[in-house]
């Protein structure tokens, strides 16, 4: 058996890749394999199932679409032979484009499936029997139904975000999709995380796969991420603050919902920036509208809900502002993580009201370390504004004592909980 632990190639032209591909990574301008690439490329190519847990940013595209490609070169077939899985719509395209990148100098082609468009061209695109389909598991699977996508001939499965496909609730189309392909295939996952539905997927999908696991719930070290206590009235005030006083370059803004991200991106636009937005309401090309203009930098400031929290790679974006906090803690990670990518520097900044402080805590537990605290002046927090303590006493020594003043007789009292209250006489 291969023993992949001690290769560590240092440069892509040990891979031992198609020429094409190694001219397409060099005029792609890719310089030397990042770790998550020099520890998954060679169990790829080996024909390795693999596990990759690793954050995003980190350079997992490359990881799987060189070795899928690589393979497809070495015995040219019609195709389908390789499918891609993504969550979103835009990581579809950003794959895609970055495939389409690195196998200029091949005639490989493709395919991008997803939802929210006509499917004509899509399946006027299959009729051509194009090698590699990337594309969303809803409109993949809905192209299965109708016997228009044909997937008995593929070799190699990617599943990437996994972990995100799992939150939009993409499990059980996944598993659909599965018992369409051929049993005997290469299959590559990867995941920023590793909850216990993806876990058990990742058991039922992969053979004795190669595991490389680089993933951590505590942000990247090239990014400087802090928290401002702020007001809720006075958010919109310290966005302005922070845009026009902080070195900002470019800004991704994460907002709650989609209302909110159109409002604040129209009250930006008034104020004079060069801001777009971009949330699920928007159709298919207003959202590859707006991202192409930000990655021009036609605009310098993108106001977006998660839907490009994960996976989403635009060079160059100075800041990460969270104007509403994450649903989850977990969220925290991939928001600010579209900043600091490629080993550059980058700077995120959380707004949190006193409403937050529960996330808050659960987000620092996550981490492991306390997130630092920032002031700007003019916006210093009142006492209202600090978090407090959840439990005013120690847990383990008075962890079934009442409060002062709460009496054993209570119904709140450990000793009389289920037991029915008798109410006092009129």
């Amino acid at each position: 058996m291969l023993d992949l632990k001690s290769i560590v190639p240092t440069e892509f032209i040990d891979f031992g890749l198609n020429q094409a591909l190694l001219r397409g990574i060099q005029a792609a301008g890719f310089k030397t394999p990042r770790p998550i690439q020099s520890e998954t490329i060679p169990a790829g190519l080996a024909g390795y199932d693999v596990l990759g847990l690793a954050q995003t940013g980190t350079g997992k595209t490359a990881a799987f679409a060189l070795p899928l490609m690589d393979r497809l070169l070495r015995d040219r077939r019609p195709g389908p032979r390789a499918l891609v899985l993504a969550p979103t719509r835009e990581l579809a395209n950003q794959i895609a484009e970055e495939m389409r990148l690195l196998s200029r100098f091949t005639s490989l082609k493709g395919v991008i499936i997803y939802g929210g468009i006509s499917a004509s061209n899509q399946i006027r695109t299959l009729r051509q029997r194009p090698e590699i389909v990337v594309g969303c598991p809803g409109r993949i699977l809905d192209l299965l139904q109708q016997k228009v996508l044909h997937l008995d001939q593929v070799e190699t499965l990617v599943l990437d975000e996994a972990d995100h496909m799992f939150d939009m609730g993409f499990l059980p189309d996944i598993r659909k999709i599965l018992a369409t392909l051929p049993a005997q295939r290469q299959n590559l996952l990867f995941s920023a995380t590793m909850p216990k539905e993806v876990r058990r997927l990742a058991d039922d999908l992969l053979r004795t796969p190669h595991v490389v696991e680089l993933a951590n719930s505590a942000p990247a070290a090239t990014i400087d991420h802090a928290l401002v206590l702020v007001a809720e009235q006075k958010k919109r005030n310290l966005l302005e603050h922070v845009l026009t006083n902080d070195d900002c370059e470019s800004a991704i803004i994460f907002t709650r919902t989609k209302h909110r991200a159109k409002r604040l991106a129209d009250q930006l636009c008034k104020a004079g920036h060069k801001a777009v937005g971009i949330q699920g309401n928007l159709s298919q090309a207003r959202r590859d509208q707006a991202m192409r203009g930000f990655r021009s930098r036609r605009f310098n400031i993108l106001v977006a809900t998660d839907i490009v929290a994960r996976g989403i790679d635009v060079s160059g974006v100075s800041h990460v502002i969270n104007f509403d906090v994450p649903n989850t803690p977990e969220a925290y990670t991939h928001r600010i993580g579209r900043t600091g990518r490629a080993e550059l520097e980058g700077v995120a900044c959380t707004f949190v009201t006193v409403k937050d402080h529960g996330w808050l805590r659960a987000t620092e537990r996550m981490i492991g370390s306390p997130i630092q605290r920032r002031q700007f002046a003019g916006f210093e927090p009142d006492d209202e504004m600090q978090p407090r303590t959840r439990h005013p006493y120690p847990r383990n020594k008075m962890r079934n004592q009442p409060p002062t003043g709460q009496q054993p007789h209570s119904r709140h009292h450990p000793s009389n909980r289920g037991r029915r209250q008798r109410r006092p006489s009129a």
